[in-house]
């Protein structure tokens, strides 16, 4: 019985290798074809590429990704800042918030909704593509975000928990007044003067 096993895996075997150099055999044939089929002239072929993979008895089509490596002079490098400028921008840092922290609260929300105008009058001078200063927009946001930030560290001495402090802004963004940002009034005011010289 045992023999008679063996023997039969030794024919499968036999038979595999035998379909398999019948495979190989029709694949090259049709891959003699596509080649005689266009004109010897017009035909490049690539080099084949070395391949580290092993060769084994799998008649399929095996698909290679071959990835470029990147050399080390591709590799892209940041610029990192120098030290002197992160001290002068931490320095400039540290005054504005010292600054911020001298005023009132009620000063520190009028100078957020006069910021807020900024901002969006420098986002309708985009809109038109006006001629603007696109660190603005950074430099604001900035201004807005440590003002918010010192206001919130008042409430927080006075004892003023996340949901209190919710509803306090909410009420105080209701009770705004809207007016024009500072920019808009010097623009209106430069306006009127040039008419005013025009007129006279």
């Amino acid at each position: 019985m045992n023999l008679l096993l063996i023997s039969t895996s030794k024919k499968r075997a036999l038979h595999l290798q035998e379909n398999s150099h019948k495979d190989k055999a029709e694949f090259q044939e049709a891959k003699m074809l596509s080649v005689s089929i266009a004109s010897p002239a017009t035909l490049t072929l690539p080099p084949k590429p070395k391949s580290s993979i092993p060769k084994t008895s799998f008649t399929g089509v095996r698909i290679q990704h071959l990835c470029p490596q990147r050399l080390p002079s591709q590799v892209t490098s940041f610029r990192q800042p120098s030290p002197s400028s992160s001290v002068v921008m931490m320095a400039k840092r540290e005054e504005e918030m010292k600054e911020i922290r001298a005023k009132t609260t009620e000063e520190i929300n009028d100078e957020v909704v006069e910021l807020k105008g900024e901002l969006l009058m420098l986002r309708l001078q985009k809109s038109v593509r006006n001629e603007f200063k696109s660190s603005e927009f950074g430099r604001m946001r900035k201004r807005i975000a440590r003002m918010l930030t010192v206001k919130r560290e008042r409430e927080l001495e006075e004892g003023i928990n996340k949901r209190l402090s919710r509803k306090l802004d909410r009420q105080w963004k209701k009770s705004i007044v809207v007016k024009p940002p500072p920019s808009l009034i010097k623009l209106r005011e430069q306006e009127a003067a040039e008419e005013a010289e025009k007129a006279a």
